[in-house]
């Protein structure tokens, strides 16, 4: 690929994932597109000031995904599915790539989940099973699958981050269970490096991970991050189905199976250090909302 020239298209532009692998795609002087549903945005004016041409775009608009990919070297494709639901998260994967396809992208890069491959029962897992397979089947040049674990970030989402202002890690996981995790921002940096190595990693799936603690090792690291206590409480798993059946299959599967990614070997291959939780919890705001 030519720096600076081939175009990369990265979606979800203004979330997580696809934020992260836009920024270190600009910060090491690659083209990047940015497609967001609000191009006039905070986050999108933040990643114009970096140099994305920022365009308006939805997964759920056929019309405008095509005009995003015109003249695109290589796609980053993201979806949520707490955004999407289930279903419709599978239907944007395999729109946009093959969408992706048909434009003539030489390099498509699809951000799936750990242990997607597994026939884990977790919906939102097994659904990206399925777009990983329509990826593999349309024959671009070629193409990459990235599937992080666990984000570090997520304890800063609402549903987390409410009950750490109380000191409480409501988590549906009991204490003995290690969990994989990642940082977003790894996340970016192995997106950055799925572009650069497009050569060497043609068709291959790549789970990716930084640590793993339990429950009471990450409420630990946030109570030194934040100088307050935080401890964990074991939420019954019905109560977590009453609230999603989906999240609790995944934390069932937490408990019974779990994540498998090689941090060691694969952070070794890819000249990654991975980011430990206490690094990133002690870079993480937890002042109380």
């Amino acid at each position: 690929m030519n720096i600076g020239r081939d175009l990369i298209l990265v979606t979800g532009a203004t979330g997580q994932q696809g934020g992260a692998t836009a920024r270190e795609l600009l910060a090491a002087g690659h083209k990047v597109r940015a497609m967001t549903r609000k191009p006039d945005g905070e986050a999108s004016r933040a990643l114009a000031a970096l140099g994305a041409e920022v365009v308006q775009g939805d997964l759920n608009d056929p019309a405008s995904v095509e005009r995003a990919l015109s003249g695109a070297w290589g796609v980053f494709a993201v979806q949520n599915t707490w955004e999407a639901g289930v279903e419709l998260e599978e239907v944007q994967g395999k729109r946009i790539a093959e969408a992706a396809q048909r434009a003539g992208v030489q390099h498509f890069v699809y951000a799936s989940v750990g242990s997607a491959h597994r026939k884990t029962g977790v919906p939102h897992f097994d659904n990206k099973s399925r777009v990983e397979e329509t990826v593999r089947s349309l024959g671009f040049p070629s193409y990459a699958i990235l599937r992080p674990v666990f984000f570090m970030d997520n304890f800063l989402s609402p549903s987390f981050k409410q009950a750490i202002d109380q000191g409480v890690l409501a988590v549906g996981m009991s204490p003995s269970v290690p969990l994989q995790m990642i940082a977003v921002g790894d996340i970016g940096r192995y997106g950055r490096a799925a572009f650069e190595g497009h050569a060497t990693l043609n068709g291959e799936a790549v789970d990716i991970a930084g640590d793993a603690l339990t429950m009471p090792e990450v409420a630990a690291a946030i109570s030194r991050a934040a100088g307050r206590t935080v401890t964990h409480l074991q939420v019954p798993i019905e109560e977590v189905r009453k609230f999603s059946d989906d999240l609790a299959l995944m934390f069932e599967w937490f408990e019974s199976v779990g994540y498998d990614a090689d941090v060691g070997r694969t952070s070794a291959r890819f000249g990654i250090e991975p980011t430990p939780f206490s690094q990133w919890a002690e870079r993480a705001d937890w002042s109380a909302a």
